[in-house]
């Protein structure tokens, strides 16, 4: 078993203590080499292996391995070295990860979508052996990773190596209860509106610490955008490519500062308030679900440490993208109105470094709604 030095404590382990997780053997990826690139400072991205599967049916394996409950559900093996394969909507696909775990037994995993697999309206989610959970990763795990991933709203092109998930490893119980977060607010601010850190007694707080929606009209009239039906092929492997013309509808307001989604449509929009994330917290953006169960927001939702966080202290948070879809009826949202949450979980270590700063990040002080794969539009 892969042994590995850590501090004591509890919290989501920082970019270094993930280089050392790596160079101890808890995370492998065998005869291939893990880029130094892929580690963030408070998660790891994993890499997309050389063959996909497509199937008939989702499953878990519960107390089987993946390898087993696969086997009568492959309707087709692509491969995913060279050009790559294209996925197609409403379909899902196995795919195993480059990377496999083997984790000591107080080490507990987590898998998220990157915020770009979210905004392109891809589903995914990793499946682990013997295992009943969707992207929970069991203390002391040792095995093969697999992703599930379902292309919602377009055709996507797919590659080895490419990297559509992240995963937190963490020790202990992390999660900051919500009197922990307002008080943790109330020292180093982490909610802003308007430019200003949103008093402490004012947050909004059930398990974790909800946004609303920004449905103010921008310089063009649009709040956000929604997928177009029988859109062209986008390639996940190119950047700033795709023209969002081809892909997107803009979605502009009602007199009220509101809009109606259609049911079953995918949407992008964009929070009211901005999210700071100091370097001692890591946030996750979590699934939500009102009452009535009109509505889904989010798909993907890992924020590091560093996210909205300017070393000058000119910039006082970045607004958080907002994947938004209404289930079964015609829904109406309105400004400001409460649609997503994060929660927060304490940091074991300090990153050496953070989100933004010379790492390639993608989404730092974000005005705009769309991922990294297309163009920014520049008209309404």
């Amino acid at each position: 078993m892969a042994v590995l030095q850590l501090p004591t404590g509890e919290g989501v382990l920082p970019d270094q203590f993930l280089r050392a997780a790596i160079a101890e053997g808890v995370i492998d990826a065998g005869r291939f080499t893990i880029p130094a690139t892929n580690i963030q400072p408070a998660s790891l991205d994993l890499r997309l292996g050389e063959v996909a599967y497509r199937i008939r049916c989702s499953f878990l394996p519960h107390r089987d391995t993946v390898e087993h409950g696969l086997k009568d559900l492959i309707v087709d093996e692509l491969d995913l070295r060279r050009e790559g394969v294209v996925l197609e909507t409403g379909r899902p696909y196995l795919i195993p990860l480059k990377e496999a775990l083997s984790l000591p037994p107080g080490i507990r995993g987590k898998a998220n979508p990157k915020s770009s697999t979210g905004r392109a309206d891809v589903f995914t989610r990793v499946i682990t052996d013997g295992s009943d959970r969707f992207d929970e990763i069991a203390p002391g795990y040792s095995g093969q990773l697999y992703l599930e991933v379902v292309p919602l709203s377009f055709p996507i092109r797919v590659r080895e190596d490419l990297t559509l998930n992240q995963l937190r490893l963490a020790v202990g119980r992390a999660e900051l209860s919500d009197a922990e977060l307002q008080e943790y607010h109330g020292i180093e601010p982490i909610l802003f509106a308007d430019g200003a850190p949103v008093p402490a007694e004012q947050l909004v707080l059930g398990n974790g610490m909800f946004l609303g929606l920004d449905l103010r009209a921008n310089n063009v009239g649009r709040v956000g955008y929604r997928a177009r039906p029988n859109a062209p092929l986008l390639d996940l492997s190119r950047v700033g490519e795709a023209d969002p013309e081809q892909f997107w509808e803009p979605v502009k307001p009602e007199p009220g500062n509101r809009i109606v989604l259609t049911p079953k449509d995918f949407y992008l929009l964009m929070s009211y308030e901005a999210v700071r994330i100091p370097s001692g917290l890591a946030a996750e953006m979590t699934a939500y679900d009102p009452t009535s169960g009109e509505l889904r927001t989010h798909y993907a939702g890992f924020f590091d440490p560093g996210f909205g966080v300017d070393p000058a202290g000119a910039l006082t948070g970045s607004t958080a993208a907002l994947e938004v879809r209404a289930h079964d009826v015609p829904f109406m949202i309105e400004h400001r109105q409460g649609v997503c949450k994060l929660t927060f979980e304490r940091m074991l270590a300090e990153p050496e470094r953070l989100y933004g700063q010379g790492i390639g990040s993608n989404y730092q002080n974000q005005v705009e709604t769309l991922g990294k794969h297309f163009r920014l539009p520049t008209t309404g």
